[in-house]
């Protein structure tokens, strides 16, 4: 097969389609049925986790931070500060770290009355810096935890793992530099991380702090609360005023789901400090019924692709309907050459429908979300470029396997109901399914591919149960689409070795 003779056979082909007009209208009904499917969504979508003043949104709804990077983040702790001009180190001993956990689930209003003992995997205790208490402020801070040792963080994202033993902190800085150290012993100190903030104000917050996230058992969530006891603190630099107690996000208008609200007490030459939340990305956790705009897309691509499957099958079988694929392959003897070229064709157009329905859809259905008083997580640029692409991927590798189903069943109807059954029931079947048996149905069947459309956070510092009934993919994004891949192949290929060992 040369460059040349594959290149001849994908121009006629491409006039072949598109001097078919029901096939071109097809298209463009496909573009327009998914942007509406996207409106109609997500104008009947309302979370009830409020941001804006829609005429849905109901008064007092909590909003959810944004961190420096724009992402979501969670930003609730109890924090004792002091302010601190130029450079400066703070160090303290943290002597203790002890927990409570609600028994009750995080959608029933938790009280201390109902509590066990416990501590919290990512209960944090530790020295935290930050230009401002607002939440998402940039902040850089060192920590002992509950389960993971000690922790240098910055910036919500950025973690370094220390030692698992060590109970004494520091935290320096220098400039817009801040560097988390450890010691067993006050005395030998070893660096955990650094980070760099920039734009850093010459006067920060720099102090104790203590929080405690939702713990997770199975799907239920329960919020907990850490108690940390900080001794032998010292601190060096221009110093000025006393040690200030600040709640952050622990306030009834937050959205994290807390236990018992925060304090600061002395504790013989040090404090006792109680915090309730996280200081992490945002994933769903206390966020019921939140939105991406990618989730009201999910309907609308499915409409599409069913549009495209039919189209699809109609490339094909049509010729075998009318007679029309004895005359091709009389022009073009080499079957295969025929075959490749169909493919390339259908699936270049397949990939222009879905990539530009998804470029149309996404923002209809941010605007109307966000119009509507709705939170829908922040996806950016680099998120919306992979699920633009990410669609167009998934409508072309669909195509091009009906394309092989329609090679090999030589009938409209039949490549048609193939192709429904194969690529889009088994979403229809997995979104209706718990359980876990959903979970290996979006890793083995065509259904991993939509996968693309999965924008909500995830995150290794947060213990959540990253599950498709909590709106998780089972797979990654290129690994859903690895699977599809892999099934439009075989058929392909399948078809490829009949269409040579058949009569036309």
């Amino acid at each position: 097969m040369t460059a040349d003779g594959l290149a001849a056979v994908i121009r006629a082909e491409w006039v072949k389609f598109r001097t078919v007009r029901g096939w071109v209208v097809g298209l463009t009904v496909a573009v327009v049925l998914c942007v509406a499917f996207t409106f109609l969504v997500a104008n009947g979508t309302h979370s009830g986790i409020c941001t804006g003043s829609g005429t849905t949104c109901r008064s007092g709804h909590p909003a959810v931070p944004t961190g420096p990077g724009g992402q979501a983040v969670a930003d609730t702790y109890e924090y004792l500060s002091r302010p601190l001009t130029g450079n400066g180190t703070l160090t303290a001993q943290v002597t203790s770290l002890t927990g409570l956990v609600s028994t009750n689930p995080s959608d029933v209003a938790p009280s201390l009355s109902a509590t066990r003992p416990g501590v919290a995997g990512w209960a944090k205790a530790g020295l935290l810096l930050t230009p401002a208490t607002a939440q998402g402020s940039a902040y850089a801070a060192v920590m002992v935890t509950g389960g993971h040792g000690v922790r240098f963080e910055s910036g919500y994202t950025h973690d370094r793992p220390g030692s698992l033993a060590p109970r004494w902190v520091r935290l320096s800085r220098s400039g817009s530099t801040i560097t988390g150290y450890e010691s067993a012993d006050g005395r030998s100190w070893h660096q955990v991380g650094a980070a760099r903030l920039p734009g850093l104000p010459a006067t920060v917050n720099v102090g104790l702090f203590v929080t405690s996230p939702v713990s997770f058992r199975g799907q239920a969530g329960h919020p907990t609360q850490a108690t940390g006891t900080f001794h032998q603190i010292t601190m060096t630099g221009a110093t000025s005023g006393g040690w200030q107690s600040h709640g952050v996000g622990m306030g009834p208008a937050d959205f994290y789901p807390t236990l018992g609200t925060g304090s600061a007490q002395p504790s013989g030459d040090g404090f006792a400090l109680t915090g309730s939340g996280d200081i992490a990305p945002a994933v769903v956790q206390g966020l019921l019924g939140t939105d991406t705009a990618a989730s009201s897309l999910l309907l609308g691509l499915i409409i599409a692709l069913i549009v495209l499957i039919v189209i699809a099958a109609l490339y094909i079988t049509a010729e075998y309907r009318r007679g029309l694929i004895r005359t091709t392959f009389t022009a073009v003897p080499q079957r295969g050459r025929i075959l490749a070229a169909k493919a390339i064709v259908i699936g270049a157009v397949a990939f222009v429908v879905g990539a530009v329905a998804a470029a149309a859809a996404v923002p209809v259905g941010e605007r109307i979300l966000t119009g509507n008083g709705d939170y829908v997580f922040p996806i950016g640029v680099a998120g919306l470029t992979r699920i633009v692409i990410g669609c167009g991927l998934v409508t072309a590798l669909t195509a091009v396997a009906v394309l092989g189903l329609g090679t090999i069943l030589r009938r409209s109807a039949g490549a048609v109901s193939a192709g429904i059954a194969v690529f889009i029931v088994p979403y229809l079947v997995g979104s209706s399914l718990s359980g876990g048996a959903e979970t290996w149905l979006f890793r083995l069947t065509p259904a991993a591919g939509f996968s693309v459309l999965d924008a909500l956070p995830r995150s290794d510092l947060v213990d959540y149960p990253y599950t498709f009934a909590n709106g998780y993919y089972p797979l990654a994004a290129w690994a859903g689409l690895l699977v599809l891949a892999a099934y439009t192949a075989a058929v392909l290929i399948t078809a490829g070795l009949l269409l040579n060992r058949r009569d036309a």
